[in-house]
């Protein structure tokens, strides 16, 4: 997750489609206009009625192999360790069968010309509407201590590896794209203007300029959720439809207790930015409070004291953490395989 120091900058975002969440999972209403009742919402609603199976997620191999990154040490942009790690997703993926693809490009950013690399891969559908789900894999440049990412930038992409694994002989009725993607952290300490998101960005622009980008239907964006106290948070800044489906598909699977529907994360400025802008319906499913207490709130002592910190270990991550964000990104796949918004 890119710094951005002061991240309050979500009041500029509409909030529609909030009251659709706590009305899917029977909780309180946010001080948010209500939009009307949609027939998603009512599908949605009948279907939460009925057990979800979704595929296996091994918890404890998406664990070894966040443990893993980390021990690569900092992976900024550019830098060799980002190298290694690169090609030990590619040798592990391709052990299992799975094509791994670079897009290579260089990123102007205000410490020099970067060459960077997102790592793409491709699970052909019956149709050629994508679905992408993304993950940041390296992480933030302080020169004031050593940072090693293990929440941020690691456990997202830990979490990729696995659902790969988990889907890459899955077809589902689209095609699913798995994106890691470099540059997200900005290379300034400070978060502001461009200098951010630069994988995503990239390909967002490539996208477009090859006339493909209107074939991407939905962008599933996983960020800091190995925290071992989770709390994932609505991000207002997320397209209304594709939170009500994260948030029913959460409290069909009994994650209600990690899944807060009435209560906002205080999120915004993430790679699913450039998508969003381009009119890419897009969800962020972060826990942007990263630290000893689960259920403090913007402005406490302890909301989010271990991000971009020297703390953000390994210690303070867990495979259930993993697991069960895992399994509610498998259970969204499920639900787009019949949703309307796919067609």
């Amino acid at each position: 997750m890119a710094n951005q120091g002061p991240r309050l900058k979500i009041v500029r975002r509409a909030t529609l489609g909030i009251a659709c969440v706590a009305a899917i999972l029977g909780g309180p209403v946010l001080a948010h206009s209500a939009p009307a009742r949609s027939a998603h919402t009512a599908r949605a609603q009948a279907q939460s009625k009925s057990a979800l199976t979704v595929p296996p997620f091994d918890a404890t191999r998406a664990f070894d192999d966040l443990k893993r990154l980390t021990a690569f040490g900092p992976r900024t942009a550019g830098s060799p360790a980002l190298a290694k790690t690169r090609e030990w997703i590619e040798r592990q993926l391709a052990a299992e069968g799975i094509k791994v693809d670079e897009d290579k490009f260089t990123a102007s950013t205000p410490v020099g010309d970067i060459d960077m690399a997102n790592l793409i891969v491709r699970v052909p559908g019956s149709s050629p509407n994508i679905v992408i789900v993304c993950g940041h894999y390296d992480t933030k440049r302080f020169d004031r201590f050593k940072f090693v990412g293990a929440n941020d930038g690691g456990s997202s992409a830990a979490m990729l590896m696995e659902l790969a694994r988990a889907m890459a002989k899955r077809p589902m009725p689209y095609t699913l794209w798995f994106l890691w993607t470099d540059g997200e952290e900005a290379e300034r300490e400070e978060w502001g203007g461009n200098d951010n998101d630069y994988g995503s960005r990239h390909l967002e622009e490539r996208l477009a300029s090859q006339g493909e980008l209107n074939r991407v239907k939905a962008f599933i964006l996983v960020d800091m959720i190995g925290d071992a106290k989770l709390d994932v948070r609505v991000d207002p800044g997320s397209t209304p439809w594709l939170t009500e489906l994260e948030f029913g598909i959460a409290h069909q699977l009994g994650y209600d207790r990690y899944f807060l529907s009435n209560q906002q994360a205080a999120v915004g400025g993430d790679d699913y930015d450039p998508w969003l802008q381009a009119g890419v319906p897009s969800v962020d499913i972060i826990d942007f409070d990263y630290g000893p207490n689960p259920r403090s709130q913007p402005g406490d002592r302890d909301w989010n004291t271990y991000w971009h910190t020297a703390q953000d270990t390994v210690d303070h991550c867990s495979p259930q953490s993993l697991e069960i964000v895992g399994r509610v990104v498998l259970g969204m796949l499920q639900g787009l395989a019949s949703s309307s918004h796919l067609r």
